[in-house]
């Protein structure tokens, strides 16, 4: 699939000269310093070190002294508290941090993660029931809630209390709940608006804490199941959350929970240092797993466990979960694949509407993700679930999809989710009046190159410029995600020594040992999936590649190397 490279404009030039100066590193560092919209020593400081004493004050958020006040009141009085959550990686590490700094002061506490086959996303009718029926008059609900009005009515009627800690865009209404903490809230002048829900969970906690004169530690002790969330819900990693993403990976690190410490261990990542992509790509799908293919409360169980519980049992099954996960994603995926290559209707559109009644609920967003990866498109798949069609869409960069589904909304029983994810339910009669209406959207909202994907380039370099201290530097960028991505580099005119080859069980991936033209250094350099490109390398012609740089650990000696993430004919 062709890409386009887009290269980031190069900053104020007396901007980069100062700080390369005032910080002793070179141009192309200082640069990427300036295109982050940092200028000067302190704000430097402030990205590279960041500092727990200067997050936010949770007080600033709308309700959030309601909450405090509440919730104290409940663990004064010994009320039974409910910790309420969805059953992705987001809920299920908010529900398990909230419980597990809350069962110190309070016994009377459980916890409840909704079936998401049964009662779906949020604040369900059946969890307010269950909250009822064991009298509990407390529930805190994380990572849902900010437009359940009529659950919470219905709550309101039974006598139980919410507290609501959401991170999701709210409608024009606000749920009647005892307090509603959510940044995104119009009325909410917090400064930071990017937390996840794990992330708006803990502000409570931290508040709480404050209030309290609870000791710092035992909150900071909770940054783990933080980090996990961020990194899991694909938040922004600037601002106040690079900072709990930072303080969260040097306690995965160094002494992680039980639970997540065991499924470090059974994904292979033990005794690495672990980053954000580790966290996505390992430790996040175990966990989503159990509510995908089994219940996320299994996932909680696990995340609240301690050392001396056996926890062997609770890991193993979510890596069991796990595994089904995959196979169902693989296989639903080339189903959708064949689909489409089938039809020449469903692939000449400009987005992709697909259902079948048979696939795993657990799994279509993952598949909608993977359609992407070869139509390049706004996605959307379904499957028949309670007798309605429910399904996940996916967006491509720059194109608003949440805004897109709201105008075939007419159509929907219900919807949620933001620019590049959402959920939708409607009656199985409407799947074919949506796909069109949805199609029609896109038409006449996308722009044609939103149908390529996009390389961002943050500037050109020549391999003389990479070294060791380069590198290091570099590394003090972490950790990085959404707004804070790896750096990449274009380096043009460049050629293979010649020992250029296809490895792997299929031969799709390059391995190559690349020199440039000015400095003639040599790098050896990976690109996954991409034998289209080796006709190219091997025409002994020059070549332009963009690329990130990593450290290869092989052997005990540790080489830097490139990661190809495209590569064009040098003109």
């Amino acid at each position: 699939m062709e890409k386009r490279w887009i290269i980031k404009n190069t900053g104020n030039k007396k901007d980069i000269e100062h700080l390369s100066e005032v910080l002793n590193i070179n141009k192309i560092l200082a640069n990427l310093l300036v295109q982050k919209d940092i200028h000067d020593y302190d704000t430097a400081k402030a990205f590279f070190r960041p500092e727990l004493s200067r997050l936010h004050d949770p007080f600033l958020m709308q309700d959030m002294d309601k909450a405090v006040k509440r919730l104290g009141e409940a663990i004064e009085t010994g009320e039974k508290i409910l910790v309420y959550g969805d059953y992705d990686v987001d809920g299920t590490t908010s529900v398990a941090m909230m419980y597990s700094f809350l069962k110190e002061y309070n016994s009377n506490i459980n916890y409840y993660i909704p079936d998401r086959y049964d009662e779906g996303y949020g604040i369900s009718y059946k969890g307010i029931d269950y909250a009822s029926e064991n009298e509990f008059n407390l529930v805190i609900a994380l990572d849902c809630g900010i437009k359940a009005i009529d659950k919470i009515k219905y709550a309101n009627k039974k006598n139980i209390d919410f507290i609501i800690c959401d991170h999701h865009n709210p409608e024009n209404e606000i749920p009647e709940a005892v307090a509603v903490l959510d940044p995104k809230r119009p009325d909410c002048n917090y400064p930071f608006k990017d937390l996840s829900g794990c992330g708006v969970g803990f502000k409570l906690i931290q508040a709480f804490a404050q209030k309290f004169d609870i000791e710092d530690y035992k909150i900071f002790e909770l940054l783990d199941l933080v980090v996990v969330s961020i990194a899991s819900d694909i938040v922004s990693i600037i601002g106040e959350n690079r900072t709990l993403a930072y303080y969260g990976l040097k306690k995965l690190n160094t002494n992680p929970s039980s639970g997540l410490k065991s499924i470090i261990e059974i994904a292979g990542i033990q005794g690495k240092k672990i980053d954000i992509s580790d966290i996505v790509f390992k430790i996040g799908p175990r966990i989503n797993a159990a509510g995908r293919i089994e219940s996320g409360e299994k996932a909680v169980e696990l995340l609240v466990s301690s050392e001396n519980e056996d926890i062997g049992q609770l890991t193993e099954q979510l890596n069991v979960n796990n595994n089904t996960r995959k196979n169902l994603d693989r296989n639903i995926t080339l189903e959708a694949l064949q689909m489409i290559e089938e039809n020449e209707d469903l692939k000449n559109r400009k987005s992709t509407v697909l259902f079948n009644p048979e696939w795993h609920k657990g799994v279509i967003g993952i598949v909608a993700s993977r359609l992407i990866e070869s139509y390049y498109r706004p996605t959307v798949v379904l499957t028949k679930s309670n007798g309605f069609a429910t399904g996940s869409a996916r967006s491509v960069l720059g194109f608003d999809l949440y805004k897109a589904i709201d105008k075939c909304s007419y159509l929907l029983e219900n919807f949620g989710g933001h620019k590049y994810a959402a959920g939708i339910t409607l009656k199985l009669e409407n799947v074919d009046a949506f796909r069109e209406c949805f199609d029609q959207v896109v038409i006449e909202q996308l722009v044609p190159e939103q149908l390529i994907p996009q390389i961002e380039v943050d500037c050109s370099i020549d391999f003389q410029e990479i070294d060791a201290k380069f590198f290091r530097i570099l590394k003090q960028f972490e950790p990085f995600g959404p707004d804070n991505m790896k750096p990449v580099f274009l380096t043009q005119s460049v050629l293979d020594t010649g020992y250029a080859k296809l490895v792997g069980a299929d031969h799709k991936h390059l391995k190559l040992t690349l020199f440039d033209q000015s400095s003639r250094n040599k790098y050896n350099a990976v690109g996954f999936n991409m034998p289209h490109h080796y006709p190219i390398i091997k025409s002994k012609k020059t070549f332009d590649i963009c690329y990130t740089i990593e450290e290869n650990h092989f052997r005990g000696s540790v080489k830097l190397q490139l990661m190809i993430k495209d590569v064009k004919e040098h003109h």
